[in-house]
């Protein structure tokens, strides 16, 4: 069984506060956390096919110092890359860009993936309300 979880999200309080929940829950999974598409989707590449779940974002910004006009990619990168790959895991998409999350639902769906959709609420309690427990959820099935 896959022992990988890779998740792409840019914001620190909500990468600490799920390696937190994932520590106390799956710590016999090795987390991979992306602030950007483009280094995902490389790793994604060689590691996809060995992954239990992907947690996708939409809207990231880009890293401290970089230029002006640097582009992180969004989750909508990775979704397309993955909708051209053969389903191996499930996928939650968490973001509070409702239409762009929609778009990535949609993409994968019709690519055959296995994905749900978590809308972030009050900074990071969804993480430990409705992300954990989707968690949970889909690397029991």
């Amino acid at each position: 069984m896959s022992k990988l979880i890779a998740i792409l999200e840019d914001d620190a309080a909500r990468i600490l506060a799920m390696r937190q929940w994932l520590a106390m829950r799956y710590s016999m999974y090795e987390q991979v956390f992306f602030g950007e598409a483009a280094p995902l989707i490389e790793w994604l590449g060689d590691h996809v096919g060995e992954t239990s779940l992907i947690s996708l974002d939409h809207d990231l910004e880009p890293p401290l110092g970089s230029s002006p006009n640097y582009d992180s990619g969004t989750g909508r990168d990775v979704a397309n890359f993955l909708a051209a790959q053969v389903p191996s895991c499930p996928i939650i998409i968490h973001s509070t860009n409702v239409p762009a999350a929609l778009g990535m639902m949609f993409v994968l769906q019709d690519a055959c993936w296995q994905v749900q959709k978590v809308l972030p609420y009050e900074d990071t309690l969804w993480i430990k309300e409705i992300w954990g427990p989707m968690v949970r959820q889909l690397i029991a099935e």
